[in-house]
């Protein structure tokens, strides 16, 4: 049986969650059936300071949950469209949270393929809200305790990434952030192909 990632595990430095994020694996629970993906790609957020993250304006009813315990759902409705799922990482008051960019589904593709319908399978979940959309997640899974015994979203060991494999980026999307958090390379990305080849 696959080790489920414990609360330690997210109780660290956000930008070291999020590099150990890639090649875990990420499950979805419903109905019986499981949905799992080796993650691919994250993004970091940490504390106040940070002008690209949300507890930029301290603590508010959305950000309540980063200043929480480590291991919980944070899932945020966006641009009045879309979900993005990230986990709440670093200590109890302190903010921080790790952004799922991408997956690549390893189980439960029927189920990925009904609802990521007429988008072929390299397009299903290479991006935050499309991952919520094949793992059918929104706003009524925020605040999940991922690390608890009867959680329906966890984290399991994966595949293995060695630093060399790891590129880091600028994070998506800040147009309006001044630096140096417009350009801080906290977006980590890892080629899955290279995940299977290693």
């Amino acid at each position: 049986m696959t080790s489920r990632l414990p609360r330690s595990f997210f109780g660290r430095d956000t930008v070291d969650v999020a590099q150990d994020l890639l090649g875990k694996r990420l499950v979805r629970e419903a109905g019986g059936r499981r949905i799992s993906g080796v993650i691919t790609e994250t993004e970091a957020y940490r504390g106040e300071n940070d002008l690209a993250c949300h507890a930029r304006f301290g603590r508010t009813p959305r950000t309540e949950i980063m200043y929480g315990s480590p291991g919980y759902t944070y899932i945020y409705f966006i641009y009045g469209i879309h979900w993005l799922l990230n986990f709440v990482t670093e200590r109890v008051g302190f903010p921080g949270a790790v952004l799922i960019r991408s997956l690549q589904i390893t189980e439960g593709q029927d189920l990925v393929a009904g609802r990521r319908k007429n988008h072929p399978p390299n397009s299903w979940t290479n991006g935050p809200a499309k991952i919520c959309q094949a793992l059918d997640l929104d706003g009524k899974q925020n605040g999940l305790d991922v690390c608890g015994t009867d959680a329906i979203v966890y984290l399991e060991e994966g595949r293995k990434v060695t630093p060399g494999l790891i590129q880091s980026f600028p994070r998506v999307g800040l147009k309006a952030v001044p630096d140096p958090w417009k350009s801080i390379a906290w977006r980590f990305v890892v080629n899955y192909q290279c995940l299977i080849d290693g």
